[in-house]
């Protein structure tokens, strides 16, 4: 609203500006036409360099833009046309003002000075017409020029501070929406922590006590018994899914980012993955790390943890890797592993590519899933890094090399 706003302002600025142009060019020429009786080929003589000017200043000022950026070619052309106007007849003198039209609002100083070598040339004018100056003409010549400066140096301040409130305007909504977006994302992560609380106090409990007490019943049957079998089932059972619950309440709260950074946090999770499953796991950091953004190391963070619980309890991998790379402008982050892929053909019920997708997208980077039955599994993130002055160029991934048996997965 505020963008279409001063964009309408703008257009009606430039469009008073044209009529100023048109009606003073105008005024001049029929002012030198009134004052003398000139034949057909003398005002032609007179409206010709006229229409030259006007035709100078709708190149340089209307079609090119200039209303908006001040051409100094124009400036050299018009006073051309002005000097050649003046010559033919001194009382297009004032024609003058009309040329300095895009420089009222913008280049006060100029304004100023384009009105001090009018005046100047009028007196002069005078002076060499008539042969002499009264102090009256003298009088009114310098309190005409003073009134006009003093006119165009005021504007020129009323557009100068419009201009600059405009931008603060700006920089303050700029600083609101970057607030309201730290705020928001406070309050996911305030949820996501209170969630994490609750799964904790509720089903981590709630399955450690089941798995409690059925220990207990078990110690009570008679081994080797089918209630026995079913018991331990059960408490099978109840402790895969305490350590899921356990799982999901370290998603929900990325503790690792509280007291360290990305790449550590990273380490950490290979490691653990590495001594809970011997599975082979390592992370690989290239480039200087460079600072990204808070909720860009948590939502990636969160990336990383569920690729590596996929590869936990689908892979069957041997060995996987966790590579960041810091780039000029975007952080890479690739997981691979050597365990079975996944066939492109297969539904998958669970959410985890989904959500892990979305969170690269709400990051404004891109996603990507390759697999193939035995071939492993490749998922690479890309974000772009607050690099001031760049524009983040994710990387795009080639797939026009895979083959009818691997599955690409794009945001």
């Amino acid at each position: 609203m505020a963008l279409r706003q001063t964009w309408a302002g703008e257009r009606w600025k430039a469009v008073g500006q044209h009529a100023f142009f048109v009606v003073v060019l105008a005024l001049s020429v029929l002012g030198a036409l009134a004052g003398t009786h000139p034949t057909i080929g003398g005002a032609l003589l007179r409206i010709g360099p006229a229409l030259g000017l006007a035709a100078w200043y709708a190149y340089w000022i209307v079609l090119r833009g200039g209303a908006n950026r001040l051409q100094l070619p124009y400036l050299v052309g018009a006073s051309a046309w002005w000097a050649v106007m003046s010559a033919v007849d001194p009382a297009l003198l004032p024609a003058a003002v009309a040329v300095l039209t895009p420089y009222w609002l913008r280049r006060a100083w100029w304004s100023a000075g384009g009105v001090l070598v009018l005046g100047a040339a009028w007196a002069w004018q005078r002076l060499t017409t008539e042969g002499s100056v009264d102090v009256r003409t003298l009088t009114g010549c310098v309190l005409g020029t003073a009134v006009a400066v003093s006119l165009a140096c005021y504007v020129a301040t009323l557009d100068h501070e419009s201009h600059k409130r405009r931008r603060l305007l700006d920089e303050l909504t700029a600083t609101q929406a970057e607030r309201a977006a730290a705020e928001r994302q406070a309050g996911v992560l305030a949820e996501r922590q209170r969630l994490a609380r609750e799964v904790h106090d509720t089903l981590t409990q709630g399955f450690a006590s089941i798995a409690m007490l059925l220990d207990a019943v078990r110690d009570d049957l008679p081994p080797a018994t089918p209630a026995a079998r079913r018991v331990e089932q059960a408490m099978r059972t109840a402790r895969d899914n305490l350590a899921e619950s356990r799982r999901l309440v370290h998603a929900l709260r990325p503790a690792p980012l509280e007291r360290t950074h990305l790449a550590d946090a990273v380490r950490e999770l290979t490691a653990r993955l590495a001594e809970e499953t011997g599975i082979e796991a390592y992370t690989v950091v290239t480039g200087e790390p460079a600072p990204t953004f808070p909720a860009a190391e948590s939502e990636l963070l969160r990336v990383v943890q569920e690729a590596l619980t996929n590869v936990r309890r689908h892979a069957r991998a041997v060995s996987v890797s966790v590579t960041l790379s810091y780039l000029d402008d975007v952080l890479a982050v690739d997981i691979q592993d050597d365990g079975g892929g996944f066939a492109p053909t297969a539904r998958h019920t669970g959410i985890g590519l989904a959500t892990m997708r979305e969170r690269v997208a709400g990051l404004g980077g891109t996603f990507v899933v390759e697999s193939g039955p035995g071939e492993g599994t490749t998922v690479a993130a890309t974000v772009p890094l607050p690099v001031a002055e760049s524009v983040p160029t994710p990387a795009a991934a080639d797939d026009s090399a895979a083959g009818a048996d691997r599955l690409v997965v794009l945001p």
